[in-house]
């Protein structure tokens, strides 16, 4: 049977072990994965362990994730975030304890490292940052990604609390393409010798 046109969804609880095998598929030899989790040899385990806490953390502040597709068949999700509103919640910080309890000082250390030279960017609008868009490496090249990209700046010009959309990438391909969708260079840094971040910003 033909699979129907791809849909742009709101994802919920329901859907998290099909975002985090999406995200784990998608980002298993991202620079900044590697960079923390480092060469264990269940660097997998600790891969699901850590998109398990990125899509929690949406969740439980009641954040979106959109996903394309369909529900009995995902292709691409997207992580996003309101920075302006973001609060610490008692559930998410015991998510986060538990998590670099399993994950080690180590990888703690190397993704506050990247944290801080990511907030160094931030900029003095309000705006919603896309944390991470995915797509699964079978359904690449498809035009996916930009429509998953397109759904975040709708949601961005439709919302008070936000005049534009934030990113970063730690692939050195993505930025020329950034660049073409209408985003500026708002910071760049090189945390470790293998490990580069731009940070990137469209108004509305």
């Amino acid at each position: 049977m033909k699979r129907a046109e791809h849909e742009i969804l709101r994802l919920d609880e329901r859907d998290v072990p099909e975002i985090v095998n999406i995200l784990c598929d998608s980002f298993a030899d991202y620079p900044v994965m590697r960079f923390v989790i480092g060469s264990a040899a269940d660097y997998d385990r600790k891969l699901k362990i850590l998109m398990h806490f990125f899509v929690m953390a949406r969740l439980y502040r009641d954040e979106v994730i959109l996903g394309i597709g369909d529900r009995s068949e995902l292709d691409g999700v997207a992580l996003i975030s309101n920075p302006d509103l973001s609060v610490n919640l008692p559930e998410l910080n015991d998510l986060r304890e538990q998590v670099w309890s399993e994950l080690g000082a180590q990888a703690r250390s190397g993704y506050e490292q990247f944290s801080d030279a990511c907030a160094q960017f931030q900029v003095d609008v309000p705006h919603i940052h896309l944390n991470m868009i995915g797509i699964r490496h079978s359904a690449q090249g498809k035009g996916l990604g930009r429509r998953l990209i397109g759904q975040v700046h709708l949601l961005s010009m439709h919302d008070s609390n936000s005049r534009g959309v934030t990113l970063t990438t730690e692939d050195p391909a993505k930025v020329s393409f950034y660049k073409y969708l209408g985003y500026r260079l708002t910071g760049q840094a090189r945390i470790a010798p293998q490990l580069e971040t731009w940070s990137f910003f469209r108004p509305d």
